[in-house]
């Protein structure tokens, strides 16, 4: 594909690694070429880069294969799946899934990536509900307000909430932002 072509969120191959695409720029620097200005990650070592692509360049989009797990449980040796087709398990380190760890409860289906047979990632559901186990106590007469207080969740994510959610309350969490959605 193009370099016009990229957007946010892509997988691309570029200089015989894996980047995912963050935040992608088109340049026309007044009587010059036109660029794509791109911030990227690379999903083997986890540096960003900032890189340059004249628009004219062709560009490899990296296709992963998803297959469907079911998420067991986390030990020392990292985070274990099973196949939910073939019953196989197998496991993950914290470093592979990134803050993914904070949105992983036993028995929670999830979609793993794979690139050339080998697990690089997670897909998780657009929100997931997880428990408040840390809060500070409700306000009496508190209403809806920007004001917001902190709120640890089962999995040692820490949000912020409204005043009105208590421990042990089920709220919905948006994955992508880690951010408050609603109460369950």
């Amino acid at each position: 594909m193009r370099a016009t072509q990229l957007r946010p969120g892509m997988t691309i191959r570029h200089e015989g690694d894996l980047y995912t695409v963050h935040t992608v720029e088109h340049r026309t620097p007044g009587n010059k070429r036109a660029a794509m200005a791109t911030k990227m990650r690379n999903l083997r070592s986890g540096s960003i880069i900032d890189y340059r692509f004249r628009a004219e360049d062709d560009i490899e989009r990296a296709i992963f294969d998803e297959i469907e797990h079911e998420y067991l449980y986390s030990d020392n040796e990292g985070y274990h799946f099973m196949n939910t087709e073939s019953y196989e398990q197998f496991h993950l380190n914290a470093d592979v899934l990134g803050e993914a760890v904070y949105y992983l409860i036993p028995n929670t289906t999830v979609k793993l990536e794979f690139y050339e047979g080998k697990a690089i990632g997670v897909v998780l559901p657009d929100t997931m509900d997880l428990v408040v186990v840390d809060t500070e106590p409700t306000v009496q007469k508190a209403t809806a307000s920007a004001v917001m207080k902190a709120a640890k969740l089962e999995t040692g994510l820490t949000i912020q909430v409204p005043p009105f959610v208590n421990t042990g309350d089920k709220v919905r969490v948006d994955t992508s932002e880690a951010r408050y959605v609603q109460r369950v």
